[in-house]
């Protein structure tokens, strides 16, 4: 187990992603975690986050300094390193030069942080600030041009000070680095795997729930599938699965997801028809996250209904993810702003009086497929693309209607039976079509159209927190564009979307 302590950066979430590849368990905790908290973790080392703030500022973030005296391996990146050296007697000040982007490295200690790392390195630089004098017992053990002092190290308590990000790409031997932290300083087993995991979540979801009823939103994606097998394992019968028809989905997807769960898993599921329910709501409505906060109060007010049907419930299961969590709400404390809402975020309804369960909380996606393939579930369900919660409605730009689904649906399947019969589907994050508000000019044997347009999106990711959009062949995309248009009433034009995440977000709305 390793703590990491998330000062707000952009790049905590990779930190994350190195340590969980290593095969070492880790948690993400706000600054304003309790050091009893941590304690209770009992982690074998702690990795302090960067962070946009400076810790000469009034109201930069701190962490009890408590974590000092736990005995542990600690390390700080940037900004983490920073606030290390400040609380530990040391000082802090504006850099006379900023450093961003690439730089040369320059170990001059090659044990511990650094063994096996070459003498000269690149690394990845963001910051401004730059440590003046360090804390008695640490010496500096790399620099670059610019920064006297790019890490740090007191050998004797093991505490450690990266300026550079070793987390990203951009510095080639980051991973080692950060391996030696594990194995070399925090002495970590690689013992973290999914059927670790497994097995640790169904016990505790037995202490958790124990005999009470537990309800679960099933909408058949990777999450909520993952989620209520996981579950399922642990209760058995005392798991029921809501499924809620909201009108939105994809072409006769529900015919085919209750036929995929009636056949291959032993759940105990409550189907509900809804469509016209959520149409009616949507009516009118065109602006993204007002679609959003509508299909979400529905969805509660159809579920809370549906759950009263079922006596003595006491837990509601989300399929969460940790994506979900970073993009909603100011990420664990720190200032990441809010980017949209998410279906799984915002807690519940206070008159449902349920208590939470999410298991898949500190999970990211393709950790998820791993866990489903752990649990013995089906390829074609794990490696399903993800589809978001609201549906087609928010691949559909402006008001959605009836009309506007139908032609949004034989596209998406088109589109979707292309992508797979050419063997891109596991290869790509996501691909899916979006329905754009307005109409174009067309020439249909010699008589002029004005119809729809739709925008093609396809990406490659990892985790979804940034994405790439996907380089399909001109030739491959030429047939898709000619199928949607010859094939699909309504529509005579089509658009292919070549921006990345960030600055743009995988889905349009």
């Amino acid at each position: 187990m390793i703590v990491i302590i998330d000062f707000g950066a952009q790049y905590n979430q990779l930190i994350a992603r190195r340590v969980r590849e290593s095969h070492v368990y880790c948690q993400i905790e706000p600054p304003t975690v309790s050091i009893d908290h941590i304690k209770d973790l009992n982690p074998e080392g702690i990795i302090l986050s960067g962070g946009p703030s400076s810790i000469y500022e009034k109201n930069s973030p701190k962490v009890d300094t408590g974590i000092f005296q736990l005995g542990v391996p600690i390390l700080g990146i940037c900004y983490g390193m920073h606030f290390m050296a400040d609380a530990l007697g040391g000082s802090v000040k504006r850099a006379r030069k900023r450093e961003y982007g690439f730089a040369q490295l320059t170990v001059s200690e090659h044990q511990n942080l650094f063994k096996g790392i070459p003498l000269r390195t690149t690394c990845w630089m963001s910051h401004g600030d730059s440590i003046l004098k360090l804390p008695k017992g640490f010496k500096p053990i790399a620099s670059t041009e610019n920064t006297p002092i790019a890490a740090c190290a007191n050998t004797t308590n093991l505490f450690f000070g990266l300026q550079f990000h070793p987390e990203v790409e951009h510095t080639p031997h980051g991973t080692k680095m950060i391996q030696n932290f594990l194995f070399h300083i925090c002495r970590c087993k690689r013992s973290w795997t999914m059927k670790s995991f497994a097995d640790e979540s169904i016990s505790k979801i037995k202490n958790v729930v124990g005999s009470h009823k537990i309800i679960l939103g099933l909408s058949g994606g990777v999450d909520s599938s993952v989620t209520a097998v996981l579950i399922n394992k642990a209760v058995g019968k005392n798991l029921t699965c809501i499924f809620i028809d909201n009108g939105l989905l994809r072409l006769n997807e529900a015919d085919k997801l209750k036929k995929t769960f009636q056949k291959h898993f032993n759940l105990n599921i409550r189907f509900v028809t809804a469509g016209s329910i959520f149409l009616k709501a949507l009516s009118g409505v065109t602006y993204p996250e007002e679609k959003r906060k509508i299909i979400g109060r529905v969805f509660i007010d159809i579920f809370e209904a549906e759950a009263h049907k079922i006596k003595h419930v006491d837990f509601l299961a989300q399929g969460t993810l940790y994506p979900d969590i970073i993009e909603s709400i100011s990420a664990f404390g720190g200032p990441t702003s809010v980017i949209k809402s998410h279906h799984n975020v915002g807690g519940l309804p206070k008159k449902m009086r349920l208590k939470l369960v999410e298991p898949l909380k500190y999970l990211f996606k393709d950790e998820v497929r791993a866990l489903g393939k752990t649990l013995g579930m089906d390829e074609e369900l794990i490696w399903r693309q993800p589809f978001p919660g609201p549906g087609l409605a928010i691949r559909i730009l402006g008001e959605v209607t009836r009309k506007r689904l139908a032609i949004l649906r034989d596209v998406d399947d088109l589109l979707l039976a292309e992508i797979k019969n050419h063997g891109y589907y596991k290869k790509l994050w996501q691909s899916f079509a979006v329905l754009l508000p307005l109409k174009s000019v067309g020439v249909m044997g010699d008589m002029r159209t004005y119809e729809h347009i739709i925008a093609i999106r396809a990406v490659t990711s990892k985790d979804a927190m940034t994405a790439d959009w996907a380089k399909l062949p001109h030739q491959f995309l030429g047939k898709i564009s000619n199928r949607i248009i010859n094939e699909v009433n309504g529509v005579n034009r089509v658009v292919y979307d070549i921006s990345s995440k960030p600055p743009s977000t995988i889905e349009w709305e």
